[in-house]
């Protein structure tokens, strides 16, 4: 679990807790940062003071967005690094959640930044695999794919302002060998078909919350 505080004391952790400005990952400690506001463009997220652009364009992970106007979209900010003695990073989603006109939820997930020159496959609308350089035998892996760090501005395309709707981000590593690979190796087992040898660790940040 990893929360954004203004400071490590015991009143500013309990404040970003309040705020859910606090993500998770599955073991590895990637960094992410998630920001949400209607006036955001694409270059903000290449300038360097990003992070001021934005909490005073729009809220970060957590935090709340209301009443759209007419031709709106919400547009988010995304940054993602790796953990410095882990994988790379495969790919950067964003999950969203919405409530139709009957009151039932949907869910769609868009992948918004990646690594390597892939390209989203037009028919299927599925971003291809980032390969794998897991060499089980011996457990290792190598990070001659994937990136170290993703970042993108991305506009939902497909908004409907009258709609209920919240945003999480999802970040993929690249794959790398699970425990029970390392198990194997070090001690020599020899395990069934069915046990899971390789692992993408991910990081899940707080929803960004939109209200009509």
């Amino acid at each position: 679990a990893a929360v954004w505080a203004r400071e490590n004391t015991r009143e500013s952790l309990f404040d970003a807790m309040k705020r859910r400005e606090t993500y998770a990952t599955t073991g590895s400690r990637i960094t992410v940062r998630f920001f949400g506001g209607w006036e955001y463009d694409e270059a903000d997220v290449d300038r360097p003071n990003y992070l001021d652009i934005g909490y005073s364009k729009g809220v970060p992970m957590g935090g709340d967005l209301t009443a759209a106007k007419r031709g709106q979209a919400p547009r988010f900010i995304v940054t993602a690094a790796k953990d410095p003695d882990g994988a790379n990073l495969d790919r950067v989603q964003i999950v969203k959640g919405w409530l139709d006109k009957r009151g039932a939820l949907q869910e769609k997930v868009y992948d918004v930044a990646w690594s390597g020159d892939r390209e989203i496959d037009p028919e299927t609308g599925k971003l291809p695999a980032v390969g794998s350089t897991v060499d089980v035998e011996n457990a290792t892996f190598a990070n001659t794919i994937g990136a170290p760090h993703l970042a993108t501005v991305w506009q939902d395309p497909d908004f409907d302002r009258r709609e209920r709707a919240f945003y999480y981000v999802r970040v993929l590593e690249i794959p790398r060998p699970r425990w029970t690979a390392y198990d194997a190796a070090y001690f020599d087992l020899d395990l069934p078909d069915d046990v899971p040898m390789v692992i993408q660790d991910r990081a899940y940040t707080s929803s960004i919350w939109y209200t009509p």
